[in-house]
């Protein structure tokens, strides 16, 4: 009885940090997020949207998704794109395939790397957050 207890305390104790911990939609950290109109380094190809982030797999995942276009009509069903933002450049290329329109063209996964980066870094604080939280634009 110890040992199966002190085998399981540790996943216990890491709540949504856990491995096998599955993310639900209340514990995702969100802030929106816009291009200022002398930004020159924003990395998508869309001046507005959402940074989310979730623990996932013992790991902080920071992703980005579009806005709901605002001519949309309200009854019309809406699945918004999202992309991976990561300073890894495996996650970054292949992860992204589907939705890679997202991101603004660049020269080179290095050079989109460095463009994501800020806001790759600004989701991992983002997730330092309680789970759930909204958080106003321009408060990380």
């Amino acid at each position: 009885m110890m040992t199966e207890l002190a085998v399981a305390m540790p996943l216990v104790l890491a709540g949504e940090q856990g491995m096998f911990h599955i993310p639900s939609a209340r514990e995702v950290r969100i802030q929106e997020i816009s291009r200022e109109d002398h930004e020159t380094d924003w990395p998508f190809s869309i001046d507005d949207g959402v940074l989310t982030c979730v623990w996932s797999g013992g790991q902080k995942l920071v992703m980005f998704f579009e806005n709901r276009p605002k001519d949309l009509a309200e009854g019309k069903p809406f699945q918004p794109r999202g992309v991976i933002v990561t300073t890894d450049p495996v996650q970054l290329t292949l992860g992204n395939m589907a939705n890679r329109a997202l991101f603004k063209s660049s020269a080179s996964v290095e050079e989109r790397m460095r463009l994501v980066a800020p806001y790759a870094a600004l989701g991992q604080r983002l997730c330092d957050q309680p789970a759930g939280a909204r958080v106003g634009h321009g408060e990380l």
